[in-house]
């Protein structure tokens, strides 16, 4: 299994649409305006990708579209969770045969799976592929949450290497941080990136961070090389930035930013997901302005 370096800032990015349809230049300009802006790397086909609503033909596709244009510049992380260990099983045989350097596989949702089914399905996943695997906790939509105990077991497993942690407790943040050796812990929950980063973290998978992700990673990089006054300065400073990114569901304000910013050609998204309402566009252009990107 080759080595990856996990910490940092990684981008979910968005699946641009147009018609319909996966808009294929736009998601290339995305990629190379998010690794220019500093971004880690990149987790195609996450919630913030809208994977719930691709095929699975498009899933890859999009996966194969962001490696591609990737080229190796920051490493790829994709998302291939489904609340199917078939299903998920299937996507990764797929995905083997495209360029990337791990998979951010989400706890199975709507099935309510116990501890042992939690454990069985990522265990399942991690015996089809060498690559790096990345848990990922979000009870607010799959319905359960990862106990710690769970996740420090995962940990044990040679290539389950990481935990992308929006549970929303810092409390079983800690302890997972305090329980696991050499397991990569990111926040999934934005606001928190400061804190978790100060608690040992290694950084984050953040929506918001498509605008300026390279200012995300140096409020990470100030906790690690002990500037908390910089790093709080940065937490205050995109803060707003943070708010108004989750003022209506993601990722339809991820996508109306990036189509202020001309980095993609339309904000559309597909149903059930709506574009942003006037007030709260208004409200991203007002926070772009105030950080001098319009």
């Amino acid at each position: 299994m080759a080595e990856v370096d996990f910490k940092g800032v990684f981008i979910p990015n968005v699946t641009p649409f147009k018609d319909g349809e996966i808009d294929e230049g736009s998601l290339r300009r995305l990629v190379d305006y998010l690794i220019d802006a500093g971004a880690s790397g990149l987790v195609p086909c996450g919630t913030t990708g809208e994977s719930a609503t691709l095929s699975h033909d498009e899933h890859i596709d999009v996966i194969r579209i962001v490696a591609e244009q990737a080229a190796g510049r920051v490493p790829i992380i994709a998302g291939i969770g489904t609340n199917d260990t078939a299903e998920s099983l299937r996507l990764v045989s797929k995905a083997e045969e495209i360029d990337l350097q791990g998979y951010l596989v989400v706890c199975p949702y709507y099935n309510r799976p116990n501890q042992e089914g939690i454990i069985s399905h990522f265990r399942a996943v991690s015996e089809v592929t060498e690559r790096p695997v990345i848990v990922y906790n979000i009870p607010m939509r799959t319905g359960r949450n990862i106990e710690v105990g769970t996740v420090v077991e995962l940990s044990r497993i040679p290539n389950i290497v990481g935990i992308k942690d929006a549970s929303g407790s810092i409390d079983d943040t800690m302890n997972i941080i305090a329980r696991t050796k050499d397991f990569c812990v990111l926040s999934g929950e934005d606001h928190l990136l400061f804190s978790i980063c100060c608690l040992g973290g290694d950084g984050g998978i953040l929506a918001s961070g498509h605008v300026l992700p390279g200012e995300f990673l140096a409020l990470c990089k100030a906790v690690w090389e002990g500037d908390l006054e910089e790093a709080r300065r940065l937490h205050y400073h995109l803060l707003p930035l943070v708010r108004v990114m989750f003022k209506e569901p993601n990722p339809a304000p991820a996508k109306a930013a990036m189509k202020l910013l001309g980095v993609i050609d339309s904000d559309e998204l597909r149903l059930p997901l709506l574009s942003v309402s006037a007030a709260c566009r208004e409200d991203i252009a007002g926070v772009l302005h105030g950080l001098k990107l319009l």
